[in-house]
């Protein structure tokens, strides 16, 4: 019986053959004992997953390869650039970066999330690192993660591959969930987290005073350099205070 059980699969296994004009056809059984048997829809799903996440890391070493080079840095915001740039651009100056600055006074996630804005600068400078300080204008949105969401998502969005980061407004009250919608949307070590440091003021009790304001681009980069996802290579503390941004 085994013999024959054999000799039976061993046929099944060749081409058809004919004899005269009878032509004897397989059954296709010994394709189906010895093919590879379907992946699982949680294995190709898996599989997908490796990928995207080789692909990821991939794009993401290649950032980080560039940025050992001089940099074009687009620095966006609201007013709280006024303290913010003058210092990034001494550092620009003193490491050979070039920066471009765009203040959008009283701006928010909002106004910038429902537009292109961002884009446009983005096309205009052709910038290989953006940094970003908004939310000093949303700190008392009531029920923010429902509304601003979609709007920090476009921002981020509009970026690209462009490493970035995004540095979180110098709270001076408890704030209703911005610092964590950014946050979350942000990706990791791409959120420079200013709530909780120490800051003079200025008379309107909000905007840091300009050495205040020094101190804390200061501390945003080096914390870059620790902490940040994509940190900027040459960022030599410069022998100047501030510069032209």
């Amino acid at each position: 019986l085994a013999l024959g059980l054999a000799l039976f699969v061993t046929l099944s296994a060749l081409e058809p053959i004919k004899i005269g004009d009878i032509e004897l056809r397989t059954t296709g059984m010994y394709e189906r004992l010895t093919r590879e048997p379907e992946p699982t829809p949680e294995e190709i799903a898996a599989a997908k997953q490796k990928e995207a996440e080789e692909k990821a890391a991939k794009q993401k070493e290649l950032k980080k390869q560039k940025l050992s080079q001089p940099q074009t840095i687009l620095f966006i915001g609201d007013s709280m650039l006024e303290g913010l740039a003058p210092r990034l651009a001494s550092y620009a100056k003193e490491n050979n970066h070039k920066l471009y600055s765009v203040i959008w006074y009283s701006s928010t996630s909002e106004v910038w999330g429902e537009t292109d804005s961002l884009k446009v600068n983005i096309d205009r400078y052709k910038p290989s690192y953006v940094f970003i300080c908004l939310g000093a204008n949303e700190l008392f949105v009531r029920d923010i993660a429902t509304k601003r969401d979609k709007f920090v998502k476009n921002i981020i969005s509009q970026i690209g591959d462009l490493p970035y980061l995004w540095i979180g407004p110098p709270n001076w009250k408890p704030d209703t969930g911005i610092n964590d919608l950014i946050d979350k949307n942000a990706e990791k070590g791409c959120f420079f987290l200013s709530n909780g440091m120490h800051f003079d003021r200025t008379s309107d009790g909000a905007h840091p005073t300009r050495n205040s304001a020094i101190a804390w681009m200061d501390s945003v980069v080096r914390w870059m350099a620790k902490s940040s996802a994509y940190p900027i290579a040459n960022m030599k503390v410069p022998s100047e205070p501030t510069a032209r941004a």
